[in-house]
């Protein structure tokens, strides 16, 4: 275990400690007073301290205080988050749910709070950036939270033995603690959701034994609404104008803080059928074929789980020109889309803002979803 203490999570025995050092984070102090500015530092920590009581494990950090602020976000946030497990339901065993990536925050917590109410014994481990830990509390949280993290910004060298190192503890945690884990089936997100698994992911995922060990899951999170729509349009147009372009790390807290708090419409998670229902078909392929082969498969069963809404069909049309889709939505649908539309532009403040540049990066990746799933069908 002590190989993995670099990048793991909290293990149960180091919580009470781990919490302390939280509460003791001046930065993070700042952030609690931020949500009561009225309440003394000490009553603060007092309640905290009392509704931590009890508090064992990880898991235990996450139904007691996780999850009432994840169903908060669905309910404030989105208009409602339903989960498809149907294609689980005959198997026991962890699974490695790889996914398509919509929130940083966001696509593991909806998930946790998911399979808790389903009824499944545990929530999921996730790898997080490091690139995104940029205080010592948010580190200290995400790992209390069940993360582990993914070094970024490596050598070569460095990146081969870090990837190495990750996939022996997604091997361990599976096999010997009993967890699930998730994980992008891309690194970052795809900002025109034309969502494809990089090969390389699941390379990395085999470096620290069989896939099959593993029981990976295509999982398919479909947004009617991406909060972060115009951010990633905004940095199309950045990179664009200049390629040498890289976001801060205050751009990546924005992302993150608006992913949490902006609205996001219906949400749907739908999983498909372990992978080991079928990747004995592709185990005569050449090393060199296979992964992609496998990428390939995945991608097909993640873009046939596409929940699509009226928006989705209402871009495909526009950028088509035509009216092809048009039994998917109605005349209402169309306004409310486009005062939609209209409003997410007009947060896009730059010094040589393209609108017609920015309308069709924003359409496109609405429309990306029918074209993916329509291909897949």
């Amino acid at each position: 275990m002590s190989e993995f203490d670099e990048i793991r999570p909290y293990e149960p025995e180091e919580m009470k400690q781990a919490f302390e050092d939280l509460l003791n984070d001046r930065q993070f102090q700042v952030v609690l007073k931020g949500f009561a500015p009225w309440l003394p530092k000490s009553v603060r920590n007092g309640l905290l301290r009392l509704v931590f009581t009890g508090v064992k494990t990880p898991l235990d950090f996450q139904k007691r205080f996780m999850k009432p602020v994840v169903n908060y976000i669905i309910r404030k946030h989105t208009d409602g988050c339903s989960f498809d497990d149907a294609k689980l339901r005959d198997y026991e065993s962890r699974f490695t749910f790889v996914s398509n990536h919509r929130d940083i925050v966001l696509d593991s917590a909806f998930l946790d709070v998911k399979l808790v109410n389903a009824g499944y014994p545990t929530t999921v481990e996730i790898g997080i950036g490091d690139n995104l830990l940029i205080y010592p509390w948010i580190k200290r949280l995400v790992r209390m939270n069940k993360a582990f993290t993914v070094r970024r910004g490596l050598s070569l060298r460095e990146t081969l033995a870090a990837s190495q190192l990750m996939s022996r503890y997604i091997h361990y945690a599976v096999t010997q603690k009993k967890e699930n884990i998730w994980i992008a089936q891309r690194e970052g997100r795809a900002k025109d959701s034309d969502d494809r698994t990089q090969d390389a992911v699941l390379k990395m995922l085999a470096m620290g034994g069989d896939l099959k060990e593993l029981n990976i899951v295509p999982l398919t999170i479909s947004y009617e609404y991406d909060p972060c729509d115009y951010l990633k349009a905004q940095e199309f147009q950045q990179k664009r104008d200049n390629p040498a372009f890289k976001k801060s790390r205050q751009d990546d807290l924005d992302n993150m803080k608006t992913g949490i708090f902006g609205y996001k419409g219906r949400v749907v998670y739908r999983a498909a059928a372990p992978v080991n229902t079928w990747l004995g078909e592709l185990e005569g392929l050449p090393k060199t074929e296979y992964y992609k082969a496998v990428a390939e498969r995945m991608d097909r069963e993640i873009h046939r789980n596409y929940e699509l809404f009226p928006c989705n069909y209402i871009a495909l049309d526009e950028l088509n020109g035509n009216k092809n889709h048009a039994n998917h939505y109605s005349e209402v649908d169309k306004q409310r889309f486009e005062q939609y539309l209209s409003g997410q532009l007009a947060k896009i403040q730059l010094p040589d803002k393209d609108d017609s540049f920015l309308r069709e990066r924003i359409l496109t990746m609405y429309a990306n979803p029918v074209r993916n799933k329509l291909a897949a069908q």
